[in-house]
């Protein structure tokens, strides 16, 4: 699926991206357009997937924890490619595929257990302007999951706001992964409310954290 972006993409040229390239037919068995947005800043691209495959090589949270909250932040910020792609990608790994369906409208389904409804209420809150996570949201997760995988959480939520925003400002939507996916994301209107938002979905076109 071609999607028109705010800069058109341009052709990914030499070493890195051919590459790219390679590992990305080899993931997606085709080469997405929008790779093509970064392929104008080279030096750029190579940074953001190297700490994107460093942040998601991590391992003190649970991996199916990370995607749920990688998805949920998508979700909530309108990230179209980053869900789609999440959601593709799921489906090839441990996270099971309805989990991963029903993760926009995570607070209505019945799927989640306990823990990970902290896990993507955190995501959330850590993606409003300005933050929202409260101090009982924090030790609770904490408690549940030490402070090396919170810390990791964190890190994985702030580095997928990153990669959402990025591509949602450069226009970069949805390549078609997984239909499935295109559903309206929710976005928090105020404290314990929901409504749905416009669809703004490797988890970013720049990195993967899930």
């Amino acid at each position: 699926m071609t999607t028109q972006t705010r800069i058109p993409p341009t052709e990914l040229n030499g070493v890195f991206g051919g590459v790219v390239k390679v590992a990305a037919r080899r993931m997606l068995g085709r080469v997405p357009d929008s790779m093509g947005v970064l392929a104008h800043h080279p030096a750029l691209m190579r940074a953001s997937m190297g700490i994107g495959r460093k942040v998601e090589a991590l391992h003190e949270l649970d991996g199916d924890l990370s995607t749920l909250a990688v998805m949920a932040t998508d979700a909530h910020i309108g990230c179209s490619w980053c869900l789609d792609f999440n959601y593709y990608k799921s489906r090839n790994e441990s996270l099971d595929v309805e989990k991963a369906r029903q993760v926009p409208n995570w607070r209505e389904a019945t799927v989640f257990t306990p823990l990970e409804r902290n896990v993507m209420e955190y995501a959330e809150a850590m993606s409003q302007t300005p933050p929202t996570v409260t101090d009982e949201l924090s030790a609770a997760l904490l408690d549940e999951l030490g402070p090396a995988a919170l810390i990791e959480l964190t890190a994985k939520v702030a580095f997928q706001n990153m990669s959402a925003r990025m591509n949602l400002a450069l226009g970069i939507h949805s390549d078609g992964f997984a239909d499935a996916c295109e559903m309206p994301p929710l976005v928090e209107r105020g404290a314990g409310s929901t409504s749905a938002g416009p669809t703004g979905a490797p988890s970013s076109v720049v990195g993967s954290t899930a």
